[in-house]
């Protein structure tokens, strides 16, 4: 796929923002998703003067219909699909019993449905024509959950879950051009905390170790090129993840922790919002600007040194277990 036609989902800012700029490098014909007509124009303009051609299609992903118009504005200009994204996403922050139903629920219709929708009608192009990369960002968070982000947790092992059901029914049914590929971004310098709904009653930070959009947007365009099941972005998320599938009980131990005291601030209060749940943003910036050269070595090393101590403690703890079998 020398000139591919990609769909993006969630264009507007962040991951979707960095992916729709770093396809227009690679000189693909672009379709941008979001949900301000505006952002959407500006990113086109952005793409085409970096090489790509780019249609601008205001979606919002929790509304099938919005999704298959979106899909059909897609084969209308350029005739095809090659390249499908899922990037949209919300989320909110609040102890579980507190969280209003009606922003948890706007989570899953966006993060669940949003992908569903996008997938379907991704796969019945893909299907048709015999190739494709269909690609949906999840997160480490769908491997190891967090407190108090039980909705963005849930959405994003459920999509792991929908993707995994999808690569196997392709096999069953040997369609060998299609390929579907999740995406697993560690902690990324993306609007995201500044999006999110929030009722701790404290501001979210990005939780070290902190890694540029550009390097999710670059996984995915490899994904495309070399398709493989599971991606997972940030050398401190893969040793997390294998962490977590060999001992989950200490790593959500950690997680939570750390979730207490780095992502959310114990100094810093907050004012209860709704985020982008129910509109939009106004602005569309692909970092949360969160991230300099220096911040960012030293997030990167404290990140590293909370590893190392997890793992001793998990080594320790392995050794002093009654169950542990009998040095010989």
């Amino acid at each position: 796929m020398e000139q591919p036609v990609v769909v993006i989902t969630g264009a507007s800012s962040g991951i979707g923002r960095a992916t729709a700029l770093q396809f227009a490098k690679q000189g693909a014909d672009l379709v941008l998703a979001g949900r301000n007509n505006e952002v959407l124009i500006d990113l086109a303009a952005e793409c085409e003067a970096r090489g790509g051609r780019a249609l601008a299609v205001p979606t919002d992903v929790s509304r099938n219909r919005r999704v298959k118009h979106l899909a059909r504005a897609a084969r209308s200009r350029f005739g095809r699909i090659d390249v499908w994204v899922n990037a949209a996403a919300v989320s909110v922050y609040a102890p579980f019993v507190d969280v209003p139903l009606d922003d948890f629920r706007r989570v899953i219709d966006v993060n669940i449905m949003g992908v569903v929708f996008g997938s379907r009608a991704a796969l019945r192009t893909m299907i048709l024509q015999g190739s494709g990369v269909l690609v949906n960002v999840a997160s480490v968070l769908g491997e190891v959950p967090q407190p108090y982000g039980s909705s963005y947790a849930l959405s994003k092992a459920a999509v792991r879950s929908l993707d995994v059901s999808l690569r196997q029914e392709l096999m069953l049914q040997g369609i060998t051009g299609v390929h579907v590929s999740t995406i697993l971004p560690a902690t990324i310098d993306t609007p995201f905390y500044g999006h999110a709904a929030n009722y701790t009653g404290r501001r979210l930070m990005p939780m070290p170790p902190l890694y540029p959009p550009q390097a999710v947007a670059k996984a995915i365009v490899r994904a495309v090129r070399s398709p493989k099941p599971e991606i997972v972005v940030g050398r401190l998320g893969r040793t997390f993840v294998r962490l977590h599938r060999m001992t989950p009980q200490l790593i959500e131990a950690q997680m939570a922790a750390q979730t207490d005291t780095m992502n959310l601030s114990r100094k810093q209060h907050a004012p209860k919002t709704r985020g982008i749940l129910f509109e939009p943003a106004t602005e569309g910036e692909v970092t949360g600007g969160w991230q300099g050269a220096e911040r960012l070595r030293r997030r990167r090393i404290v990140g590293w040194g909370i590893l190392v101590v997890g793992g001793t403690a998990l080594l320790l703890r392995a050794a002093r277990s009654p169950d542990a079998p009998p040095r010989r």
